[in-house]
């Protein structure tokens, strides 16, 4: 490579999910040109979890198969870490680089010969694999973020997170509501997060759960928040989606319910007892990862056994309530803060009714996801 300052490229336009399975391949790149100037072609609201990765030095704002900027231009390095190509390898081979590293495409002549994409891999050794055959060694287990500046608002809380971007990884709503209206009785205080297209979805959760209006973050915050909420709770209780694998990032216990793919692609590091994963599958991909209704086997993970993972997992041990009555958790301690208001009413959204139709979603603030090609 020619030039005072080496530039690598890094290509992975897409989700939180996405970034964090994708951390232990940009720390390789990091350790491997320690004195290169990385660039992580990417959503700008990854920005602050991208810092503390400490492996990225700026990110270029881009979505999904969108063209590069031309700043991204004759990088000594691009890095395809988006997916197998060819629509993401051509972005890359546009920008005219030194060198590419990625999966080879039969509908790409310059990756002839380069290592081929495994359907049955984790998401994350996929990426460690592709560096390894370049003689750059990432270590599948490097998953741990810094921990955010900021302190939460509320510290050993369980967040319980109902959303995902797809209808088929998302458990019920009425579910989660009973998991929250079970963990209050328990004494612990629970907060339902999401992004702004899933208040709607969150606010259910919190107004069958019987909770207050404080417990709803969903919409009223920013990623930087959500991750200081996640780094300081107690216990992270969600689908399939991107806030399980920050709790992951943060080490926070977590409880992770799985439908239409299996763990074993998408999941946490295994043998960990820190992070239980629910699931009634079998094989790889049983079910349409992009469907709009619930997995059947989603659907088979039963709310007892939701609390039981939280009982195993919450730092004082509690017992199932018993009519009703709470059975001796003690509240975590609060610290000081408070939410941000909400817009509009500090409360929870009242009930939709049929003389006065709900708006339309908000603009999301978080990314989604999109099929990597």
């Amino acid at each position: 490579m020619t030039g005072k300052v080496p530039r690598i490229v890094v290509l992975r336009a897409l989700g939180l999910g996405d970034f964090l399975t994708g951390v232990p391949a940009l720390r390789g790149l990091r350790a491997a040109f320690g004195g290169a100037r990385i660039t992580l072609a990417a959503p700008a609201v990854l920005g602050p979890l991208a810092a503390l990765c400490e492996a990225v030095d700026e990110i270029e704002d881009t979505g999904p198969l969108r063209p590069l900027g031309q700043a991204l231009n004759h990088a000594d390095v691009a890095v395809n870490l988006h997916g197998r190509g060819p629509q993401s390898t051509g972005l890359l081979l546009a920008t005219r680089p030194r060198r590419l590293i990625a999966f080879e495409h039969e509908d790409v002549a310059d990756t002839d010969g380069l290592p081929w994409w495994r359907a049955d891999e984790h998401e994350v050794t996929r990426w460690c694999r592709l560096l390894g055959w370049w003689g750059i060694p990432a270590d599948p287990d490097d998953l741990r973020l810094s921990r955010p500046a900021r302190p939460p608002w509320i510290r050993g809380a369980v967040v319980i997170h109902p959303g995902a971007a797809s209808g088929s990884r998302r458990w019920p709503a009425a579910r989660f509501a009973e998991v929250a209206r079970t963990l209050a009785d328990w004494g612990v205080p629970v907060l339902v997060t999401g992004n702004a297209a899933e208040r709607p979805l969150a606010a259910q959760v919190v107004r069958t759960a019987g909770l207050s209006g404080e417990s709803l973050l969903a919409g009223r915050t920013g990623l930087a928040e959500v991750a200081a909420v996640v780094a300081g709770a107690a216990l992270v209780i969600s689908n399939d989606t991107g806030i399980a694998h920050l709790a992951v990032a943060f080490g926070t216990p977590s409880v992770t319910l799985f439908g239409p793919v299996s763990p074993a692609l998408w999941g946490p590091p295994p043998g960990t007892r820190r992070h239980l994963v629910l699931w009634k599958g079998s094989g790889a991909r049983p079910g349409d990862a992009h469907g709009s209704r619930a997995d059947p086997r989603l659907l088979r993970i039963e709310t007892t056994e939701v609390l039981d993972a939280a009982r195993r997992l919450l730092p004082r041990r509690v017992t199932l309530r018993s009519g009703g009555r709470r059975t001796g958790a003690a509240a975590p301690r609060a610290v000081a803060g408070r939410p941000p208001p909400t817009r509009g009413s500090r409360g929870v959204p009242a009930a939709p009714t049929a003389a006065r139709p709900p708006p339309g979603p908000p603009r999301p603030r978080w990314p989604g996801p999109s099929a990597p090609t």
